[in-house]
């Protein structure tokens, strides 16, 4: 294991043992003028990753560094890109991700060229180095596990860094309380003798709320009163991550799936942080005893406080998940009585009602790092793409003398290229997927949520760049951000607030604009009811080429805007397999009476699956076509406008 003192990491290349960090350093350093930016200071967390997770020593080491840099990284790259952290691998190739970005905004011609790396070797000389960011610390309660979140919503407002009660030897809070660096402590989450400040009884300390009963929520409330509602916070940024309780079951997901590095980002907007249950009907594993729909009840007043705090007019962005793994579903020992889809839908539904959307970083691919590095990315002002006219669908032969769709007994097919409406799995899978060498071979739909831009502007820039004829860009879930869109439509149930269609379509006209997207590849419902009249404007009013949503009608022309009701996941990793499921679906389709338009989704597959599955079904049907979305989409306009009157 190594600790904050660890040595260069080294990796065989060619054959031959080099530091490729320290290479890379020298290699910018050299090319660095005088009239470059300052340097990049590169702090390595990989040691996090190293550890004995059987050992709680190192489990809480792991935490509590994890969650000091993140918090610093969010102060010091609040206003311009200077600190970089080096922490996740890739489970598919042998490289380290923040390596991989690294290098790609490092070539010649990239953002970061010719800019020198400055790398520091301790957690006590990175604290060191930008103490000036610093005011202090906030100390929170390792016998109350939600104070961990209410830090990082602390630290972001009074730009501290939160450290966990702990005064064994060797500890963060030795070193950076009462050791020789120590700095000053202006928020106490707990008392400095270590008794818990939120009991669960009484009043919420320093107010006069009552107590909720639940030491957890009454946590949560005291920094709503103290942050949210005294509009500190950014009401239009939350952050759904995993609280403290995690170090009683690192194994439960992969290593990184804390998730402290996604704090930054979170941490640097001055966003509020929480870790609670959606279920009224249970009460969650991490607190039995309290009264039942607290943790749910808690929830919804941080909403409501977020939603008059700039969430109103803005939307609020979500980052995170629901931590399945660990808590709140019937999943291994997370102590719950729903199933994980169900819980995500249940989140989903309530966030929604109150303005909220996800950026959904969900378990396998959930850690991220950088992202308030990444957040000051110079994009572009916009990224067009062209759309298709019917002239030349009628030269490429798919519409006769008169305008109408020419089948000539063909099965039009799309896969709704997904799932990528988080962060976290655009930068860990970006290079992997993207990269693989038969991109190109066939039409695909890359299904990006273009808020994504917010955390990963990166990915999306190099993407578009890099992108061949035969990739084509939609939205994913449920435009820009995973909201559950019938919720913002009155009557609301849950918030009982006013319509949030008009926020919603702002929010995502402005995204849809600079990414040049007119097509939603698919719309999840889950909980939430279906898109009404005013609901289908709404997108109509930034989607107009296309949606896919999970229920209604199976086809549909709204107002020119073509709707087709999704269908079959299609997730089979071999894809002979693959490619027997759609052929016998759409044969299926075609007795059911649906039209010769068929849509598929995929989660993570990547080009080369993408070329033998089609490769497969051709085999087993030659008149199943793969098409761009732009044809599909205008072909299946032109199709629903030869079928009689279209939605009002």
């Amino acid at each position: 294991m190594r600790t904050a003192g660890h040595s260069q990491e080294e990796v065989r290349l060619g054959g031959t043992l080099v530091s490729r960090w320290i290479a890379l350093s020298l290699l910018l350093v050299a090319s660095a003028s005088g009239a470059e930016p300052g340097p990049i200071r590169l702090y390595d967390l990989t040691y996090t990753l190293d550890i004995d997770a059987e050992k709680p020593d190192q489990v809480q080491m792991a935490w509590d560094h994890c969650h000091a840099v993140a918090a610093l990284q969010g102060l010091v790259n609040r206003h311009e890109p200077v600190l970089y952290i080096r922490f996740a691998h890739s489970r598919y190739r042998n490289r380290n991700i923040d390596h991989f970005w690294l290098e790609k905004l490092s070539e010649p011609g990239g953002w970061l060229h010719g800019r020198p790396i400055r790398r520091i070797e301790t957690l006590a000389d990175l604290i060191a180095q930008f103490r000036s960011h610093i005011r202090g610390l906030v100390v929170y309660d390792p016998n109350v596990a939600a104070t961990s979140n209410v830090a990082s919503t602390v630290a972001g407002v009074e730009d501290l860094l939160p450290v966990r009660y702990d005064r064994s030897e060797g500890s963060l809070y030795r070193l950076l309380v009462e050791g020789e660096r120590s700095l000053p402590v202006r928020r106490w989450l707990v008392g400095p003798d270590g008794a818990s400040l939120f009991t669960g009884a009484g009043r919420i300390p320093g107010t006069d709320l009552p107590s909720t009963g639940s030491a957890k929520c009454d946590a949560y409330l005291w920094m709503k009163h103290n942050y949210l509602d005294a509009g500190r916070c950014d009401g239009a940024y939350g952050a759904y991550y995993l609280d403290q309780y995690w170090l009683k079951k690192p194994r439960n997901a992969a290593l990184n799936h804390h998730c402290l590095t996604n704090h930054d980002f979170f941490v640097a907007r001055k966003a509020f942080f929480f870790d609670l249950g959606v279920w009224a009907d249970e009460t969650p594993v991490d607190d039995p005893d309290q009264e039942l729909g607290t943790d749910l009840e808690t929830l919804k007043a941080l909403l409501l406080s977020a939603y008059h705090h700039g969430g109103k007019e803005n939307m609020i962005h979500i980052g995170g998940f629901v931590p399945w793994a660990h808590k709140y579903t019937t999943h291994g020992d997370a102590g719950g009585r729903h199933d994980p889809v169900p819980t995500e839908w249940e989140y989903g539904r309530v966030i929604s009602a109150y303005n909220g959307f996800m950026d959904a970083d969900a378990i396998s691919y959930g850690a991220m790092a950088n992202a308030s590095f990444f957040m000051h990315f110079p994009m572009r002002p916009e990224y067009t793409q062209k759309w298709v006219t019917r002239q030349e669908l009628a030269e490429r032969g798919y519409l006769d003398a008169d305008g109408q769709v020419q089948f000539d007994g063909r099965e039009f097919l799309i896969f709704y290229v997904g799932d990528y409406d988080c962060a976290a799995w655009l930068y860990q899978r970006t290079m992997d997927i993207w990269d693989d060498p038969a991109r190109g071979q066939v039409p695909m739909m890359w299904c990006i949520s273009p808020v994504l831009d917010r955390r990963a502007p990166m990915a999306m820039d190099y993407m578009r760049r890099t992108a061949t004829p035969n990739d084509y860009f939609a939205s994913a879930d449920n435009g820009a951000g995973y909201c559950e869109p019938g919720m913002l439509q009155e009557p609301r149930g849950v918030s009982g607030l006013p319509c949030g269609l008009d926020a919603w379509a702002r929010h995502c006209k402005t995204f849809y604009d600079r990414w040049g997207l007119s097509v939603t590849g698919f719309i999840i419902y889950a909980h939430g009811p279906e898109l009404n009249e005013a609901g289908l404007d709404c997108y109509a009013s930034f989607s107009g080429n296309g949606i896919v949503p999970s229920g209604g009608p199976a086809s549909l022309l709204h107002k020119g805007m073509p709707v087709l009701r999704f269908d079959h996941d299609v997730n089979e990793g071999d894809p002979a397999d693959a490619a027997r499921h759609v052929v016998q679906r759409i044969a299926q389709r075609r007795t059911e009476g649906h039209p010769p338009f068929h849509w598929f989704r995929n989660i993570l597959k990547t080009p080369t699956w993408y070329v033998r599955t089609y490769d497969a079904i051709q085999q087993i049907n030659p008149k199943i076509e793969l098409l761009d979305a732009p044809t599909f989409f205008e072909l299946y306009r032109i199709h629903l406008e030869s079928q009689g009157p279209s939605s009002p």
